[in-house]
């Protein structure tokens, strides 16, 4: 490792003092080193030609910020959690230096991370494409009125939902708001997509996965007030009648780092169940 970057949550208050740790250690060991706040996308994009690893510091809204800035450019990617839930991070904030020590040592694996694509097409045939690793989610705007979703899936028609929203997740984001809508938790190591409605109305249909190779459009038949299209929680984007949005998979993965000796994934998913308030 020559170059490591540290992107970070500004709010977070622990943040400061974890990333000054960080940089003393890239110091000593006469690493170059860099940092951004997690919402620098321009300037997060622009250091990945030169960057070696990418420690994210906060949680997974962070990481998920830090990813789209990442995009393709397989810099591998190291959570370090500031949060409470951290489902994407690989290292609590204690063990900060002993997972870059991991990292140095190559003691570790590269765990591909499925991606997808959005294109929001207005009805007027204009379009605009974005990258997601957790999900592409269309739902109702403003008004507590229900939206009717056609869903389409290569071509074939599997349902036309009357809900508060429809997900389209990546294994990834399927233990984030697709789960909590009901949808099934895949292995995040699968290339997948998890389609599922958010309080559907009459529909037998709760939870569909579709393979990588299918290309899954979302039409807006009908709402009230509008609707929103939502990019990993992240951005938010007007939708009108009519407009559509395709969902695809990405060829590029996001490279995340699996430290040797860490917590297999159903152990984790057990154990961030457990931190959830009831």
């Amino acid at each position: 490792m020559k170059r490591v970057g540290f992107v970070f949550n500004p709010y977070a208050p622990h943040a400061p003092a974890i990333l000054e740790r960080g940089h003393t250690w890239c110091t000593s060991r006469a690493v170059e080193v860099w940092d951004a706040p997690g919402d620098a996308y321009e300037q997060i994009a622009a250091e990945m030609p030169t960057t070696d690893l990418v420690c994210v510091l906060g949680g997974d809204g962070t990481f998920l910020r830090t990813a789209r800035a990442i995009g393709g450019s397989g810099v591998p990617a190291l959570g370090v959690n500031l949060g409470r839930i951290g489902f994407l991070a690989k290292v609590e904030s204690d063990g900060l230096e002993s997972g870059l020590d991991q990292v140095a040592a190559g003691d570790f694996e590269v765990e591909e991370r499925f991606r997808i694509a959005a294109r929001l097409v207005r009805a007027d045939g204009s379009g605009e494409d974005h990258a997601c690793l957790n999900e592409v989610v269309v739902a109702r705007g403003s008004r507590v009125r229900m939206i009717r979703l056609e869903v389409e899936v290569s071509g074939s028609h599997l349902a036309t939902y009357v809900a508060d929203a429809v997900v389209v997740a990546t294994p990834t984001g399927s233990t984030a708001y697709s789960f909590s809508a009901g949808g099934s938790i895949l292995d995040p190591r699968l290339r997948n997509m998890v389609i599922t409605p958010v309080a559907a109305y009459l529909s037998p249909l709760h939870s569909v996965v579709a393979g990588e190779d299918h290309v899954v459009h979302l039409t807006l038949r009908e709402a009230h007030d509008g609707a929103l299209v939502s990019l990993d929680g992240q951005a938010d984007l007007p939708m009108a009648v009519g407009d559509r949005v395709e969902v695809r998979a990405l060829p590029e993965p996001l490279r995340m780092v699996q430290l040797a000796g860490s917590t297999p994934f159903y152990d984790l998913l057990r154990t961030k169940a457990s931190l959830l308030p009831y």
